[in-house]
Formats: C-alpha cells, structure tokens, sequence
C-alpha cells in the first residue's frame, strides 16, 4: 500500500507518496514490500518490489535515483538516474531540478523528509535520522534547493512514517547532545525515560529557515506492524518516499 500526496502550484504539480511493508514478494523477515538494497534481501525480490512500487506510482523504475545513505548532511545534485556504471554515491540528500525524475529515500524509523517548490520545479528527498538531523541534512537540502533556484516560502515538505519521540528511547547524556543542537528534539518516552524526537526536530529546523507549509505522518514506525522499524525488528526491510514533480 502507498500513502500519495500533491501539492498544486502555479508551476506545476509536486507529488509525494510513502510506501508501507505491505504488496510485495520478500520472504520473512523483510516481507513483503521491502525496498532496500543493502538489508540481507535477495536482490532479485528488491528489484521486483522496486519495479512494483514504481509501477504503483506511475514511475519508470529505471528513473527512480536512490541513495547510499550514510547518516550524514552531504547533498547530491542530479539531472538524471545515476545509470549502471555510475556509482551510486555515499549521500544522505538528493536534489533535482527535472521534472518528472524521481527523487527516494529509503528508512526503518529515521524520518524520510520530501521537499518540493512546484514552481522553481524543484525537489529534494533527504534521510534524516538522529546524526543526520544534528549535522544538518535538512537545511543542507534546502540550501542546495534554492541554490537551483527554489524559494523557501513556497517550498512544500512532507516527513513520512518515522520512530516517534514517545518511543525513541536514548541515553540522557545522547538526549542532552541532540538538544544542544536542535532543541525541539529534547522528548520523553511514553514510559518516562529520555528520549529524541527526531520528527520534532526537522520540523522546527524546516520552520527556522521559513518554511511554512510542513505536514508529518502520524504514523510510528516502531507502534505500526505495517511499517519496518529497524529499533523493533532488527533484520527487517525498508520503506521508501517518493518525490517529483510533472
């Protein structure tokens, strides 16, 4: 199952969407949707359900650009599918500014973020856990987008199914490291220990730089039996979010 969004502009239409675990062909512990390469999955299944999703979507799957996600900030500007004999590169952020290439970023509780200015025709897809989010991929994503000419005031932002800051429990002194950087992270868990809200704290770094129009999933990975969640699981799959833009 995929969970779409739009968003309508002057410029053109962006499209955003959020796979679940659910309608692909992966064998336990990564059933069934999984769509990260570098889990333990057999590749062939991967590929089936990356295909699958795509076609889900009305996307050729050739298209789609991935990621080597890192936990980093560093950013990728592309113009097109990184091809077989191109290495795919050690980033936590990719930005296009072609219409209709497919931007994805791949997560099991870290906060997938799509970003998008319908009229710049600009998107970005970012992979932000809990280093990504004090090192700064975020506003690395969007510096790198208005440097192709998006503004910030019309960029729209979407955060997909992620860990919740009543579930993502840390140690205190972690808690007080992430807090020092991004404050809006500082949570508890439901139980009363510490905790980051890695989803709070996009949020506020994406309102800081002025962005207006943000919505997050509600969605827990870690609470959803319909979502991998890698705190829960261990071995599992991946889920994906998907950007572009007519």
């Amino acid at each position: 199952m995929i969970d779409r969004h739009h968003a309508v502009a002057s410029g053109g239409r962006a499209h955003f969407a959020f796979t679940d675990r659910w309608g692909g062909v992966s064998a336990a512990p990564y059933e069934e949707l999984n769509l990260g390469g570098a889990v333990g999955d057999d590749p062939a299944a991967v590929l089936a359900n990356r295909e699958r999703a795509a076609r889900d979507l009305g996307l050729d799957p050739a298209r789609v650009v991935w990621m080597n996600q890192v936990h980093g900030r560093d950013v990728a500007v592309v113009d097109g599918p990184w091809g077989g004999a191109r290495e795919i590169p050690a980033v936590d952020a990719v930005v296009t500014a072609r219409r209709g290439l497919p931007l994805a970023v791949l997560t099991a509780d870290c906060t997938p973020v799509l970003l998008a200015d319908p009229v710049a025709g600009v998107v970005a897809a970012a992979h932000a856990g809990r280093p990504g989010l004090v090192a700064g991929v975020v506003p690395a994503a969007v510096e790198a987008m208005t440097g192709l000419g998006a503004e910030v005031s019309r960029i729209v932002a979407r955060t997909g199914p992620a860990v919740c800051g009543r579930c993502y429990e840390v140690p205190a002194d972690m808690r007080a490291e992430v807090a020092r950087s991004v404050p809006a992270a500082w949570s508890e868990t439901s139980w009363g220990t510490p905790a980051v809200d890695v989803v709070a704290g996009v949020h506020a770094q994406l309102e800081a730089l002025g962005v207006e129009d943000r919505r997050a999933s509600p969605v827990c990975t870690l609470e959803s039996s319909d979502h991998f969640s890698y705190r829960r699981d261990r071995t599992t799959g991946r889920i994906a979010g998907y950007v572009w833009l007519d």
